[in-house]
């Protein structure tokens, strides 16, 4: 499954606008019952208004209807020279809207590697420390 899941998001990277960094990141969400979720990085000459892979993916998983729960996991790939790991607003996107212990696959061309977001922002802030 893993390696599916790879091959969809290195896909979606193909998807990729980014005329400014030139760094393509492509994603991929598989939930539970089988459905996946594809994003890749939009770029903005407004570098915030940029939207990563892994946000568009899982935006697009919310956005179905599907929670942290239906979830399985997510694989986040680039063409860089490093493992394709999440920007700060994408670990605190992924903080709140996955479970602490769903898989999350890193990789680019050359290797790949399997975290949590729970290794990835350690001593997080998230919605239950508003309560």
């Amino acid at each position: 499954m893993k390696d599916k899941v790879l091959d969809l998001a290195f896909e979606a990277m193909g998807n990729a606008y980014a005329p400014y960094s030139n760094y393509h990141v492509g994603s991929c969400v598989l939930c539970k019952d089988g459905t996946t979720f594809l994003g890749a990085n939009v770029e903005n000459a407004s570098y915030g208004a940029t939207n990563c892979g892994e946000r568009s993916a899982i935006f697009a998983a919310y956005s179905h209807g599907y929670r942290k729960k239906d979830i399985e996991m997510i694989a986040i790939v680039s063409d860089g020279n490093t493992l394709a790991a999440p920007c700060g607003v994408c670990r605190q996107v992924l903080n709140e809207l996955l479970d602490k212990d769903t898989p999350i696959i890193l990789s680019n061309k050359k290797e790949y590697k399997e975290t949590t977001i729970s290794e990835l922002l350690p001593m997080s802030f998230s919605g239950e420390d508003l309560q």
